[in-house]
């Protein structure tokens, strides 16, 4: 999966105190959030696991379980988590199993450090629509220089 995020002119929620509106507005902005749809389960996903324990990683089925919700429909959201690059997957070792087991968590046990992955995706990305856009002017200007 390629990245891929919303991005819409926005003032920053910096006067707002309480964090769950900042949360949910954001994971709104993002794209993470659609509106119209129930969010109760994409920011369940987002805020009470990764937020709330940015450090520790979570199997899929953990999430399930907890949030009495189908593991497709995990999967669904964190995939959605892993098009922002704002999560990582990672092998833990299962106890249980005695085997290694995927898991998710944060990038980098914490928000602020994985949103600078994410700008720095976004800066590539912006970089090469500029490229696309010189080069698509170049090709106007030459098919006019043609005629």
């Amino acid at each position: 999966m390629g990245f891929e995020m919303q991005v819409v002119s926005n003032t920053p929620l910096v006067g707002e105190e309480d964090p769950d509106i900042v949360a949910r507005k954001f994971f709104e902005q993002i794209g993470y959030l659609s509106k119209g749809a129930d969010p109760e389960i994409p920011y369940r996903i987002f805020n009470d696991f990764f937020l709330k324990h940015p450090t520790k990683a979570w199997y899929v089925d953990e999430i399930a379980v907890k949030l009495k919700t189908s593991k497709p429909t995990v999967y669904r959201h964190l995939n959605k988590l892993k098009g922002f690059d704002i999560l990582e997957e990672v092998q833990v070792f299962d106890e249980n199993t005695k085997q290694n087991k995927k898991a998710y968590r944060l990038r980098y046990g914490n928000l602020q450090k994985a949103w600078n992955f994410v700008e720095a995706h976004l800066k590539v990305a912006i970089e090469n629509y500029g490229k696309t856009v010189e080069h698509l002017q170049r090709l106007i200007e030459k098919q006019k220089k043609e005629r």
